[in-house]
Formats: structure tokens, sequence, C-alpha cells
């Protein structure tokens, strides 16, 4: 049987008395764009943080191309890129620096002008990061998660704050992606429907459905993935409940 290229095993965290993971398993094939759909605090951004090895479960099992992300850390950063929500890098270093920095990282690494194109930085390049609006240090964060290649890119929040332009600018770069296995985090529908082969619909720390948008659609029974959502968790993409 082909190995996944990620593999999630009853993964579970908790905070306190809060449980932000609870029991989530899923599988993530080789070259699949895989969406995780949900309202704020669904638990999607610490789901894909165990992932990555930024946060330790308190129980499950993770593999990202068969490393465990915890104690094949050195590994699994030449071969795993992750854009997060919130981008924490070097403020007093320029675009140009950064993405240099990175591309020092790896022993391949995409070209500088190629990425920059990618996220409509070239322009920015002398520009330091301190000084960017919060959409372009969105985008630079796109660029340095793609800048060695990976072979499993994880993307929290893609398109959060850019234009429509910009927006669909980055969905274009994304599609470009051939070979690359892809877990994109988001709350946006327009965006999982156009990217994703499958969604994970994710409510109070669960997958509560797991298909492509279409099965998703057809199992609701509705017209379209929106309303799926809905009648799926019970709520809507900002957390409400829906009566």
């Amino acid at each position: 049987m082909t190995q996944p290229a990620i593999g999630v095993e009853h993964l579970h965290k908790r905070y306190g008395e809060v449980v932000a993971v609870e029991d989530v398993s899923f599988q993530v094939a080789a070259g699949e764009v895989l969406g995780v759909l949900g309202a704020n605090g669904a638990g999607k951004t610490t789901t894909i943080e165990m992932i990555a090895g930024l946060r330790t479960p308190d129980r499950g099992r993770v593999r990202v191309l068969g490393l465990d992300p915890l104690r094949d850390r050195a590994a699994l950063r030449q071969v795993l890129g992750v854009q997060l929500q919130q981008a924490y890098l070097h403020h007093a270093l320029t675009v140009a620096e950064l993405v240099g920095l990175y591309r020092s990282f790896y022993p391949n690494p995409r070209p500088a002008a190629e990425l920059l194109d990618l996220v409509e930085l070239g322009g920015q390049a002398g520009t330091r990061f301190e000084k960017l609006s919060g959409g372009q240090q969105q985008r630079l964060s796109i660029a340095l998660a793609l800048v060695g290649r990976p072979r499993v890119v994880i993307l929290d929040e893609l398109t959060t704050g850019l234009d429509p332009r910009a927006r669909r600018r980055v969905w274009a770069g994304i599609e470009e992606l051939r070979d690359e296995t892809v877990l994109l985090v988001s709350h946006a529908m327009d965006e999982v429907e156009r990217l994703c082969d499958r969604v994970a619909l994710v409510d109070g720390g669960r997958i509560v459905a797991l298909d492509t948008p279409a099965g998703l659609v057809a199992r609701a029974g509705v017209g379209s993935l929106e309303e799926a959502f809905v009648a799926l968790t019970g709520r809507d993409l900002v957390g409400e409940d829906v009566a």
C-alpha cells in the first residue's frame, strides 16, 4: 500500500479545560490538495501546528513523508514548507535579504526572482519587513514556505488580508504546484472550492466530514459547499450556531 504524504492518527490537544483538537485522524495522498475548512476556533491551526512539529500532541501520531515531526525535525525541514497565519520574521531585514537567507538553507532553492514574482513583491525587494503592509507580509511568508521546493506544503489562511487581484495571483501560483502535497487551512469557501481535491470540515476540534467538495454537497443534499458546511456542522463560517 502506498504511504500517504501526511498521516494523522487520533490526534488530541488540550489547553487547560479547553479541548482544541479531539481524536482527529486523516490522510493526505502524495500530490493531493486537502482543504481544512472551519470557523475561527474550530481547531484548524492547532492541528496543522502539530503536523508541522510546532506543538506537541497530548496523544496521537503524526507522520509527514514517514517522518516524525518532533523526532525528525531537521530532516522534515528539508521537505516541508510552512506558511502560518502570523508571520514572525526579522523586522530589520529586507524582502531580498529574507529570501536570500531562506534560500541558503536548501541545496536547490527556487530562484529569488521566481518567488517574488509569484507573490508580486519584486518591487518591494529592498523594503524592510517591518515596512510591509500586513498583506505584503503574508505574501512574503508564502514565498518563504515555497523557497526550498518542499514536497509537502502547509498553508494557513493563505490569502487572508489580500486584495482580490493578489488572491487570484496566489491561487494561480498554488495551482502551478504539480508534485507537491498541499494542506490548505482556510475559512474562505471560494478558495477551498477552487484549489482543493478534498475538504475536511472541522468543528469543535473534530473532523465532522471529509470528502470531495461535490461529495460533501451531495451528502448534505444541498446546492453549494457553503450550504453543506452549515448542514453538516450546524454552524456558519464565523462560528455562529445555525438554528
